[in-house]
């Protein structure tokens, strides 16, 4: 069976792999699904984002990444699967998620399994992430390497851009 992990992965972390690898070890197949939100303002464009979490997800079998433009259950129909996986956090994931999988199961038939954040990862959020990066701080231990090497390399450009600015 095939199931979607959707996001917008910017960037993606330690917590969406251990996601994604339970979805995996669960459905066989999931596709990634890396989606686009007008309203935020990413650190990656969309293009980078696939790639990082392609690279990041390459060696957990049975997962492809593919980007996602226009209604989630849309793509999900489109590329037959019945399923999309979420993880959660805390009760506000639970409670914005819910009313998401309801919307999805009406529109377009789809249902929505949800799984709790492994402990570790409980509290990790890619705003978080963000955020101690444009600080300047080591975020490595949340991120895949090649996605710690690429936030430092980001951050780095975008402050000489504000000094020379």
């Amino acid at each position: 069976m095939t199931a979607i992990c959707p996001g917008s992965f910017d960037p993606v972390t330690l917590g969406h792999l251990d996601v994604i690898r339970r979805a995996a070890a669960i459905f066989g197949e999931v596709i990634v699904a890396v989606g686009q939100n007008s309203a935020k303002n990413y650190l990656f464009d969309a293009a980078e984002r696939v790639e990082l979490v392609r690279a990041a997800t390459a060696a957990i079998p049975g997962v492809s990444v593919l980007p996602l433009d226009g209604l989630l259950v849309d793509f999900a129909n489109q590329h037959g699967a019945r399923v999309i996986v979420k993880g959660l956090r805390f009760a506000s994931d639970f409670d914005f998620e819910l009313q998401m999988a309801h919307i999805n199961h009406t529109v377009g038939g789809v249902e929505t399994v949800m799984l709790p954040a492994s402990s570790q990862w409980s509290t990790l959020s890619s705003t978080m992430i963000r955020e101690v990066a444009s600080y300047g701080g080591d975020v490595s231990a949340f991120v895949p390497p090649l996605v710690a090497e690429r936030i430092g390399a980001r951050v780095n450009s975008q402050g000489k851009e504000r000094t020379n600015g």
